[in-house]
């Protein structure tokens, strides 16, 4: 690929354009129906970057390893992510985290940051199977349960407990999960935003209402206050690193930011690591004897973060999924400037797309790429080792998701507790839901079960024994390990975007 720079000197061409365009509207009929599907055939068509017109704004696609290290590299320089979402500054605030002034941004992140490393992520263990155990037991010995509805208030409750607190969580109800995809109404990427569209209403309304019943809990906690302290108490007292403490907005912004990103992309991702899991039940069973050889006979409210670690098979699991079904299908930037891209050209105010969904089943980056081989993230084989800029649901460069940890801890422990617990199977054919939205799997999509027996657990415990007779004992490095964190690292250069996929 040609170096890719500023264009100033040397006169190319902008990248083909994608045919069919509708007067108007462009091609928004075809993508606004099937985004991922009409992309793929873009790909195929016209190669790794092209054009395509949305509405009156133009896009350019680029795909693959390469493309995506420039579109993350050059965030917040030659790209802006803050003019790449102009419906998140609807939704939050101008002035906050990665719409804010560089100087701000860093200052709020250094309050973020600390809840997804050290000691704080090992504190979730424990948090995120107490919460797991209570849906078991909602569940009970048999029934069914479609995933969204389900597992989507799991997400939710586990994001509420860990950063608003347990008495907090204890007064959800199923109506805060509502608000929170009424919310996300508001992340809407052809039409202007102040048209008056149901689902943009919806999102304004949603907010208010969240903002009301965050700005009560600071009120409750101020007169309150938690001791020891919890996360939501530090918030709170906190102070800015030039001494400004945080204003009440800035505090319901980024508890509304962490409540909701882990609503809008862990709950999609953990429904279809489950329906992958569920249509290979062979991987399934090597997942359920490496939790027997890493548990043995101990009830998961014992499970520590050691544990966790273990839990390769569901690790790479939960990744391959990933990599096959990213939520967030494309991550947007805008040009600040005329640019040269791959020997394109591309003009100052173009709006570019990264498209993990098309980038991810690209066959020179992921051989037999529509294939499910959770193998091919496992520790030094050759896919799995050169992950960056090729894995790319949670985004990439400073602004990768800084939650990415936090989703996947408590995907691996939600999958495991639930694959111990019960047989499982599908009685809905999944497909993405249709449309622009966040593709989560379509309602219904049902999972019937009912509780495994002794002698399932008996065949799990032989699985592990022969596991164990015939593998060797694999010892992860630091550099392979997703869990490892250094207490001391404030995730410069790796993650602390984000917390939701804006790359």
């Amino acid at each position: 690929m040609n170096e890719m720079a500023t264009a100033t000197q040397i006169q190319v061409t902008t990248p083909p354009m994608v045919g069919g365009r509708e007067p108007l509207i462009g091609h928004a009929r075809k993508f606004m129906s099937d985004p991922v599907n009409f992309l793929m055939d873009c790909y195929r068509e016209y190669g790794e970057i092209f054009r395509l017109r949305l509405g009156n704004r133009e896009h350019v696609v680029m795909l693959g390893p390469e493309f995506n290290k420039f579109f993350f590299a050059q965030t917040d320089k030659l790209l802006s992510i803050r003019e790449g979402y102009p419906f998140f500054l609807k939704m939050f605030s101008k002035d906050f985290y990665f719409f804010a002034p560089h100087d701000d941004y860093m200052m709020q992140r250094e309050i973020v940051m600390p809840r997804f490393k050290g000691n704080a992520m090992r504190s979730y263990v424990s948090l995120m199977a107490q919460e797991t155990e209570d849906l078991a037991e909602e569940l009970g010995e048999s029934g069914e349960f479609d995933l969204i509805p389900t597992l989507g208030p799991l997400v939710m409750n586990i994001a509420a407990h860990a950063f608003l607190g347990s008495d907090f969580r204890g007064k959800l109800n199923d109506g805060f999960f509502d608000d929170f995809r009424d919310f996300s109404g508001g992340m809407e990427v052809i039409w202007p935003l102040w048209m008056p569209l149901p689902h943009l209403r919806k999102s304004r309304a949603a907010r208010k209402k969240l903002n009301g019943i965050l700005s009560k809990w600071v009120d409750y906690r101020i007169e309150n206050p938690m001791d020891p302290p919890d996360f939501f108490q530090d918030l709170i007292g906190a102070k800015l690193s030039n001494g400004e403490p945080l204003s009440r907005e800035l505090i319901i912004n980024i508890i509304l930011l962490l409540v909701w990103a882990g609503h809008e992309t862990t709950a999609g991702q953990i429904s279809w690591a489950l329906i992958d899991l569920l249509q290979h039940p062979d991987y399934l069973n090597t997942v359920r004897a490496q939790t027997d050889s890493t548990m043995g006979d101990r009830p998961f409210g014992e499970m520590g973060w050691e544990d966790a670690r273990a839990l390769t098979n569901i690790e790479i699991a939960v990744k391959e999924s990933e990599r096959l079904h990213p939520v967030a299908y494309v991550l947007m930037r805008k040009a600040q400037e005329d640019l040269e891209v791959g020997g394109y050209r591309i003009p100052k105010g173009t709006y570019l797309f990264a498209a993990p969904a098309v980038s991810h089943r690209m066959p020179d980056v992921f051989p037999d790429p529509h294939a499910y081989k959770p193998s091919r993230f496992a520790p030094g084989t050759g896919e799995g080792t050169a992950e960056t800029n090729r894995l790319i649901g949670f985004g990439g460069g400073l602004h990768r998701c800084a939650g990415v940890n936090f989703a996947r801890l408590e995907m691996k422990i939600i999958l495991t507790m639930l694959a111990r617990r019960y047989d499982m199977e599908l009685i809905d054919a999944p497909r993405p839901i249709s449309g622009t939205m966040t593709h989560w799997p379509a309602q219904p999509c049902r999972v019937r079960y009912s509780a495994r027996s002794d002698s399932d657990r008996a065949h799990d415990k032989q699985r592990a024994a022969a596991l164990e007779s015939l593998q060797p004992a694999t010892v992860i490095t630091s550099a392979e390990d997703p869990f490892t964190i250094s207490e001391d690292d404030d995730g410069a250069g790796k993650t602390g975007g984000c917390p939701f996929h804006g790359g």
